[in-house]
């Protein structure tokens, strides 16, 4: 059971419950020990994901709150809304665009337009996540319907072992790269490109861009993992590996860029902002009281796809 104030929640956990979890402890990395109940600030309209460590370290969803979060990876998290939350809804549009499925040995990718002669490919990883949770290809098709984007090509690219193949993995690279000229060969030339990826999915879509300028020069980004490195041991102590490379970097992406307020990497976002800033490099970045979830990002797919490929 939780008790929802203006700013503060009280969590009265369960007798298994062992431990408090959520965006703002990095889930089970960080643990909220409990020995009764429990109360927490946050920020006011915020969005809140959380759930509960039984004695084994197990996580578990809180039996009084049958609110489930819209998690495609795990289904224990329960979710609350503080006084004041806006949801900010992504546009719906008239006509669902088709999609046809493909695979390239065992990566399996999906690719939809919205309409004739795309003008641009847009490339999101956790392919699947963002097709079914996020409706990226939705979003695209409404504000095509609205005059506020062209037409485009979108890819979905699923990954087999995102922790793996995201952290500058140069084989999932090759990869990644040959699903995009099988896409060519198949739909015709791709035009810009602008990629889109969250948590580690936008950390290998920054490190693409970095990597390869010419060919992808916009990113939408939401809660890119920015704490990695390449040969880091610990996530919340090792350098900021690609903000350090961003700037040695002579040429810097279009960058649209979103994190939560509760989330561990809020720190990281905000300095990568800060060398745009810096850099009077083109961008556009918000913060949302809200974490690391779908919740955040589906809010940020239509204003990052505006600003990105819309008229300035």
């Amino acid at each position: 059971m939780v008790e929802i104030g203006k700013r503060r929640v009280t969590f009265y956990p369960p007798p298994q419950a062992k431990a408090l979890i959520g965006d703002f402890t990095d889930w089970e990395r960080n643990p909220i020990p409990l020995k009764g109940p429990l109360t927490l600030e946050f920020p006011e309209g915020a969005y809140v994901e959380y759930a509960y460590l039984d004695e084994e370290g197990k996580p578990f969803p809180d039996p009084d709150n049958p609110e489930r979060a819209d998690n495609p990876w795990w289904t224990y998290p329960r979710a609350i809304r503080l006084p004041g939350f806006r949801y900010e809804a992504p546009p719906e549009p008239q006509a669902e665009p088709r999609v046809e499925r493909h695979r390239l040995g065992e990566r399996r990718y999906y690719v939809a337009q919205t309409g004739e002669a795309p003008k641009a490919t847009v490339v999101a990883q956790d392919g699947v996540a963002f097709y079914r949770t996020a409706g990226l290809h939705k979003v695209a098709q409404a504000l095509r319907e609205a005059g506020e984007i062209p037409p485009v090509r979108l890819v979905f690219v699923e990954p087999i072992d995102r922790n793996v193949e995201y952290r500058f993995s140069e084989a999932y690279e090759g990869e990644f790269h040959r699903v995009l000229d099988e896409v060519e060969k198949a739909y015709g030339p791709l035009g810009e490109v602008v990629l889109v990826g969250a948590s580690l999915g936008g950390l290998f879509s920054l490190w693409q861009a970095l990597r390869h300028p010419n060919r992808f020069a916009k990113v939408l980004a939401l809660s890119p993992a920015l704490k990695a490195h390449p040969g880091g041991q610990d996530a919340y102590r090792d350098q900021e590996w690609l903000l350090l490379r961003y700037a040695e970097a002579e040429n810097l992406p279009r960058l649209y860029l979103e994190v939560g307020l509760l989330e561990w990497l809020l720190g990281p976002n905000r300095r990568f902002a800060g060398l745009f800033a810096d850099r009077k490099a083109p961008h556009a970045y918000r913060e949302r009281p809200s974490g690391h979830n779908w919740v955040t990002w589906k809010q940020a797919l239509a204003p990052g796809l505006r600003y990105l490929l819309g008229d300035a």
